[in-house]
This record gives structure tokens, C-alpha cells and sequence, in this order.
């Protein structure tokens, strides 16, 4: 170990040696940062105690001290783990009568709570519970198990929570609504649960993810009282003017039961894809191209009209795909009633489809979420990180639709 004592000498031996002991260098240095820092921290303890005592170490009783018959008592070992320093094995002083107790470390905990916030962000960023238990040591100088990190991730519950419930203030004009699946952990058992999942477009065009909710996309009951809740924390249901979503069951319904004055937009990805499934492998290509055509017309006339060649074309030679297009293609051409720079943007859930995917990705490092509360925290990391991303880019970003020569987004 280095120190400010050493002579000349012993300093030239040292240099002379490094080819040797190079590797050792930042270790030692390392050891005497340590070595300093618990003796600072030993020191402000026993500046404390004489405090608490009424005097200093060897200073006579006073006779009218309160604490007089109290001593010092020699001191214990504690370590404790600071960030950017490792693991310090550290002096406690300690009083004869028991009473002292130093406020310069926390009573209990073993770790600097900064390490605990770092351990955390990297568990919610894509690092597995186990995973960072491995590499603790080498990260934070001191060895967590995954079962400690998994303690200190439920502190940030009541945060997540208070995120996932807050008022909604913006003005939002645009829902983008759907649900996905999680393998999660319930009270006795492992099984699928849906989120759903709603981000509001606001007057600037800046989406927000304003629910994030367990429940069953297929029941119109769920979505209605998810609707419900929005409204309850703020959203002003008057000023929503498009809903864009895929065709489940119920959902358009009630949607529009509680969004008077919105529109629906059914997307045209899965519309598309639904269609598709029901033609024959030899002419997907083909009707792939005509719906194209249709989904990317410059107008809603020019929609229109090839929307009735399309019909002239394969209504008798594919009735069932030719039935589900006629079924909701009204549905699939409302975006163009908005503004055209804002198209690209509304006539698809693709905003959200990217969303769960990052969803996917965040929780694919795990088999299983460790229930509700732990999902919510997760997405809570996944969707901040979105919609910091999406404040420099607003929906109505490219001026007119591209007409796009491959089908490649229909037929996947």
C-alpha cells in the first residue's frame, strides 16, 4: 500500500517493479481510497459521540453532566457499501450504556441507496434479477442477491403507481387503443394477462401513454371501464375525435358509446392481413396490390373508386375476403376526414404494436413477471423511455403519404 511517508528509495524499488505488479496498481490504490474513506466516516462517528457524551476522548467528567456516568466503550466493525467505492469496513464507536446511535449511516441497511437506485434502473433497462446478482460484485463492490434486488424494485411500486394513475391535463384529440399478453406470476398460479394499453395524441401532436391497465381486451365491460377511469382522472371526452384500433369485439361499440363525438378508425394492417387470410396463396399478391391501392389513394373519391373496382374484380371469385373488407372498409378510410399531414400516422395501431414490442423486449430477459404490480413497472421504464423519443417526433411529420410499392406490410 502507498502512502506519504514512503522515501525516495522505497519509491524507486517500487517504479523499477510496475512491469510486475502493473496489473496491481488501480487494486492498491483502490485499498488506501477505501482505508481513507472509512477512516472519515470512523472519525465523523466519534466527533458524534463526543457530541452525545458532553466531551472529548481522555477529557475529565464534568460533575454536572447528565451523561457523566456514561463512557465510551471501544467500537465495532460494520461494512457498508458506497457507490464508486466498494464495500468499507468501517469503525462503529459505541458507548458503555448502549445509547448512542450514529445518524451518519443508516441503522439497518448494509448499501449505499444510491447502489440500490443503480441496481434497479439497470433491472428495469433489460437486466435479469439473476443476472445482475452475478455481476453485483465486480458493479457495486459488494455481492446482492437476486432476491435483495428484487426487494428494493418493489420500493419504486408506490412511484410506478402514482406515474400509471395521474390526472391527464393535456388536451387529447386521438386514442390508439389495444391489449397484450404477459406470462405473470398471480396469487397461486402462472398465467396469460393482458394489459391494455391506450396512448392520447394531445392538440400537438405528441402522444402519451395515459393507461396502462390489467384486464381482458375481449370484454367490452373492461374497455368500458377503462374509458371510464380516463375520464375520471381527467380526460376531457369531448374533445376526442378519432379512436384508431383493431377489430375487437365490442370495443368500437362502446367507444363510441363514450366518446360521442369521435370517429372510429379500424386498422388497416390487420383489416388487410384478415382479408388476405382468405384468399388463396396464388392471388394474395395480387389482391395485396388492389388494397394497396385503395388504403394509399391520394382522396377518399380515389379511395372510393378503387374500392368499387376492387369489388368489381373479386366480390364472386373471393366472397368471404371480398365480405370482410365490405364490412369495415368505411371504418378503415376514416383517417382521411384529418388533416392529410397527419395520415401516415392515423390509418394504423402501429404506434402501439411498437409499444408492446418494446413491451416484449423489455420482459423477454424474464419467463415469468413477478405479478401485476412488477409489469406495471416494467412497462412504467419501457414507456417513459417512449414517449421522451416521441416528444421530438409528433404525428404529423411527413407533409403526404408515400405510396409504398410493396405489400410486404400486408402479407407478413
Amino acid at each position: 500500500m502507498i502512502n506519504a511517508s514512503i522515501d525516495v528509495s522505497e519509491l524507486k524499488t517500487f517504479v523499477q517493479n510496475l512491469p510486475q505488479i502493473k496489473d496491481q496498481i488501480f487494486d492498491l490504490m483502490n485499498l488506501d481510497i477505501r482505508k481513507v474513506s472509512a477512516d472519515y466516516l470512523g472519525t465523523l462517528m466519534n466527533m458524534e459521540l463526543s457530541i452525545f457524551l458532553g466531551r472529548d476522548r481522555h477529557e475529565r467528567v464534568n460533575a454536572v453532566s447528565t451523561t457523566s456516568r456514561n463512557y465510551r466503550n471501544g467500537y465495532y466493525l460494520r461494512t457498508f457499501a458506497v457507490k464508486n467505492l466498494g464495500e468499507l469496513s468501517i469503525k462503529i464507536p459505541r458507548d458503555r450504556l448502549g445509547e448512542f446511535k450514529t445518524s451518519v449511516l443508516p441503522r439497518y441497511d448494509r448499501i449505499d441507496p444510491q447502489i440500490k437506485s443503480d441496481a434497479v434502473l439497470m433491472y428495469f433497462l433489460g437486466m435479469s434479477t439473476r443476472s445482475l446478482s452475478l455481476v453485483s460484485d465486480r458493479l457495486f463492490g459488494r455481492k446482492m442477491s437476486h432476491a435483495v434486488i428484487s426487494e428494493h424494485t418493489v420500493e419504486l411500486n408506490e412511484k410506478v403507481e402514482f406515474w400509471r394513475t395521474r390526472p391527464i391535463t393535456e388536451e387529447i384529440k386521438y386514442l390508439y387503443v389495444d391489449g397484450t399478453y404477459f406470462t405473470m406470476r398471480t396469487t397461486d398460479s402462472i398465467e396469460k394477462v393482458c394489459v391494455l394499453v391506450v396512448i392520447g395524441v394531445d392538440k400537438n401532436g405528441h402522444k402519451h401513454i395515459i393507461a396502462l391497465q390489467a384486464g381482458d381486451k375481449e370484454s367490452a365491460t373492461n374497455w368500458r371501464e377503462l374509458f371510464k377511469d380516463l375520464k375520471a382522472r381527467g380526460l376531457d371526452g369531448a374533445t376526442v375525435e378519432l379512436g384508431i384500433m383493431d377489430g375487437l369485439a365490442g370495443l368500437e361499440k362502446v367507444f363510441a358509446e363514450e366518446f360521442a363525438n369521435a370517429k372510429v378508425q379500424r386498422c388497416q394492417v390487420h383489416l388487410a392481413r384478415n382479408v388476405l387470410a382468405k384468399c388463396p396463396h396464388k392471388i394474395k399478391q395480387e389482391v395485396a396490390d388492389d388494397l394497396r391501392s385503395i388504403f394509399y389513394a391520394s382522396s377518399k373519391k380515389k379511395a372510393d373508386a378503387f374500392y368499387k373496382e376492387f369489388g368489381k374484380k373479386w366480390a364472386k371469385e373471393i366472397p368471404s375476403a371480398f365480405k370482410s373488407l365490405e364490412t369495415n372498409i368505411e371504418n378503415a378510410l376514416t383517417f382521411m376526414g384529418f388533416p392529410s399531414e397527419e395520415w401516415l400516422a392515423l390509418r394504423t395501431t402501429n404506434p402501439i404494436e411498437r409499444l408492446n414490442k418494446e413491451f416484449k423486449r423489455r420482459t423477454k430477459t424474464m419467463e415469468i413477471v413477478a405479478g401485476e404490480k412488477s409489469c406495471y413497472s416494467l412497462l412504467a421504464v419501457v414507456s417513459i423511455r417512449m414517449e421522451a423519443y416521441w416528444k421530438k417526433h409528433p404525428i404529423a411529420f411527413q407533409k403526404k403519404i408515400p405510396w409504398f410499392k410493396s405489400p410486404a406490410e400486408f402479407t407478413q
